[in-house]
């Protein structure tokens, strides 16, 4: 096994043993030592690795968002449509906060609003995936299945809003309620405010005016 091998292997840990304590505690609750600890490694090799506890929350979105993002990017190309690829998307979004809940409320409690992480690499590849979304969406208003007065930042957010809005709510209340797989209903209800009707119904109004008098 290579030196880069085992670096990047022992980083990799580090990193999950964070989020696992990060997750479970909060990030202001945490401390080095227990993630020293969870990943069987002694303090100082934390700081190697990540100059401060900071920075090693930073570290977190990059390694993950990354891996999903390779995973879209990959299968974006045979999906055809971009309503269908907007859905695969939000999917990936689901699938990721619900099956790694500690990585979901880091995001959501405690980076979303940090703008230190705004300035980050992490921060670059986590607006990537969002930017999937926003090339989908204009790819639909250029091919004309979307309307042409839509536009595409609101309707991002309010995709990427209503599932932050639901998984938020989900860790205030303790993960305690199974969340439903509301993705299909909800894109549902938004791609029938954006969709171009292929068939417009034509209709005639007949007004009959009074006789006139005199």
């Amino acid at each position: 096994m290579s030196d880069n091998f085992k670096q990047r292997d022992k980083k990799s840990g580090i990193i999950e043993a964070a989020l696992q304590v990060f997750g479970e505690k909060g990030y202001y609750n945490a401390t080095i030592a227990e993630i020293a600890r969870g990943a069987g490694v002694s303090e100082a090799t934390i700081y190697e690795y990540f100059g401060s506890k900071e920075d090693l929350l930073f570290a977190i979105p990059g390694e993950i968002t990354s891996t999903a993002v390779q995973f879209l990017e990959g299968m974006a190309p045979y999906i055809k449509g971009a309503e269908n690829r907007i859905r695969a998307i939000i999917y990936g979004y689901y699938n990721l906060y619900r099956d790694n809940p500690n990585y979901s409320s880091l995001v959501l409690l405690d980076l979303k609003h940090n703008r230190n992480f705004m300035e980050t690499e992490s921060y670059q590849t986590v607006r990537k995936s969002a930017g999937m979304i926003l090339a989908s969406i204009q790819e639909g208003i250029d091919s004309g299945e979307f309307r042409e007065d839509i536009d595409p930042q609101l309707v991002r957010s309010m995709l990427l809003g209503t599932i932050e809005h639901i998984f938020f709510r989900w860790h205030l209340m303790g993960r305690k309620d199974d969340l439903e797989d509301f993705v299909d209903p909800m894109i549902d209800i938004i791609m029938d405010g954006v969709r171009r009707e292929k068939n417009p119904q034509a209709y005639q109004i007949n007004i009959q005016l009074p006789p006139q008098q005199g």
